[in-house]
């Protein structure tokens, strides 16, 4: 993370926006957002239409995406973020019309925010943070599965045998090149792409960033990704635990605060982990909250199938340096790379809105530092193999054990649910509730199994 950091926006004009489409012949232009959950949502409109949206906004119906209005309340608007112009890379091919796209703000009627518009949460939590003049920085690692089709059906069957860090027998050397490409064409700068542990399995990681900036990165990829493994006959999913018995696809989160100047707060060159009594606030608040912060971070029933003890997923509380079974590990400083020091947080996994993790991640991080919060000795034994009388006896609290749990935790939090606002957290208890019940109230295969010739 010694890179220089993906910044802050630049302020992109109007007309910068508008002689940019006509040098690239845009055609097209896609008003993208995310839903409460993250799933990327899109308005196209033509080329002609552009520069009255940029001034007025795009009106539309939110009653339909899930986490907005109910129906007799839907109006809403779409406001573009200048700064998030790209061209899509591959309808820049000669003879197809090559279409933009940018990130939007969602806003009501009346002008105002829309309260639960994930993106505003997010840059209502950075506000926070500057005003208490930190940066918030980020890097996240999106660990995902490339299956294949057979029969025109998705099937769990992982297209290559390769592991870790493999060459040889991994068939998705070229694909993530292909990925890599069109994330270049957005602007987006990957810094490694590489086979992960499980058959199947791989990552691809960015530059560290400003947290919105990153946010809408993130959002890109998983856009990006799924589309060039379609054209490959591929699937591209970022399911935490596709496989039973193997490892899950996570996403971890390097983070670190900034000054205004581009000094790292993170950094302390007296302390022995090299790390702030910033630092050690943050972690600790993020420590105290982490429970809750289950139900966005790991917002999904299939979530809690991944955050199990045998998969390298962390399911105890606890930090330590170089340590990758806490949940907080703290990377080995380097001299010199005093920029690199950060914290990595490592349950939250890739179907976690963006925007509401870090959102989440930051608030309790200032709330941490706020209450002047100390964090406990780290931990660097392996927690894996401490006996539960072990890790209650050093006081080492475990995850949420499910969605549901989670979001308990996350109902009786007064600061990360503060961070969400109530109308966020009502809308996300509402889905939640549903998926579990939808889950709990089937009767799966593992049931017929075990009982229908038992009893």
């Amino acid at each position: 993370m010694a890179k220089k950091a993906v910044g802050a926006p630049k302020g992109k004009t109007r007309k910068e926006v508008l002689d940019l489409a006509k040098k690239a012949n845009v055609q097209f232009v896609q008003l993208q957002f995310t839903d409460l959950s993250g799933i990327l949502k899109g308005i196209t409109i033509p080329i002609s239409k552009l520069d009255g949206v940029i001034e007025d906004g795009l009106w539309f119906d939110g009653s339909s995406i899930e986490g907005f209005l109910r129906i007799f309340e839907s109006d809403m608007y779409l406001k573009l973020d200048l700064d998030t112009f790209a061209v899509i890379p591959w309808t820049k091919t000669s003879g197809q019309a090559a279409v933009a796209r940018f990130m939007c703000d969602v806003y009501m009627p009346d002008g105002k925010p829309f309260e639960g518009d994930p993106r505003y949460i997010l840059k209502r939590q950075l506000e926070r943070a500057k005003k208490l003049g930190y940066v918030y920085n980020v890097g996240p690692e999106l660990e995902f599965f490339l299956f294949r089709k057979e029969n025109g059906k998705l099937m769990p069957l992982p297209h290559d045998t390769a592991g870790y860090f493999d060459q040889t027998t991994d068939l998705a050397v070229e694909i993530r090149q292909e990925m890599t490409e069109a994330l270049h064409g957005f602007g987006i700068d990957v810094e490694a792409l590489h086979h992960e542990v499980a058959v199947g399995q791989h990552e691809i990681d960015f530059k560290y960033g400003n947290a919105l900036a990153i946010a809408d990165q993130a959002s890109t990829l998983k856009f990006t990704l799924k589309y060039i493994a379609a054209h490959h006959d591929l699937h591209a999913t970022f399911m935490p635990k596709p496989i039973a018995g193997i490892n899950g696809s996570g996403m971890h989160v390097h983070q670190s605060l900034f000054s205004t100047d581009g000094k790292n707060l993170f950094f302390d060159a007296k302390d022995s982990y090299h790390l702030s009594k910033i630092a050690r606030s943050f972690i600790m608040g993020q420590l105290t909250h982490i429970r809750a912060m289950n139900a966005i971070l790991n917002p999904t029933v299939n979530s809690y199938k991944r955050l199990v003890v045998g998969y390298e997923a962390p399911v105890y509380i606890a930090w330590g340096q170089r340590n990758r079974s806490a949940l907080i590990r703290i990377p080995r400083y380097t001299p010199g790379r005093e920029k690199a020091v950060r914290a990595e947080l490592r349950c939250p996994d890739p179907t976690a809105n963006p925007y509401l993790a870090f959102a989440v991640m930051l608030a309790a991080g200032l709330d941490g530092i706020e209450k002047k919060m100390t964090p406990p000795a780290p931990v660097e034994e392996n927690i894996f193999e401490f006996t539960d009388e072990e890790a209650s006896k050093r006081k080492i609290g475990v995850l949420s054990k499910d969605i549901m749990e989670a979001v308990t935790n996350l109902e009786e939090d007064d600061v990360i649910r503060g961070a969400l606002g109530d109308y966020t957290f009502e809308k996300l208890k509402e889905l939640k509730t549903q998926e579990w019940d939808a889950y709990r109230l089937q009767v799966t295969g593992w049931e017929i199994d075990q009982y229908l010739e038992k009893f």
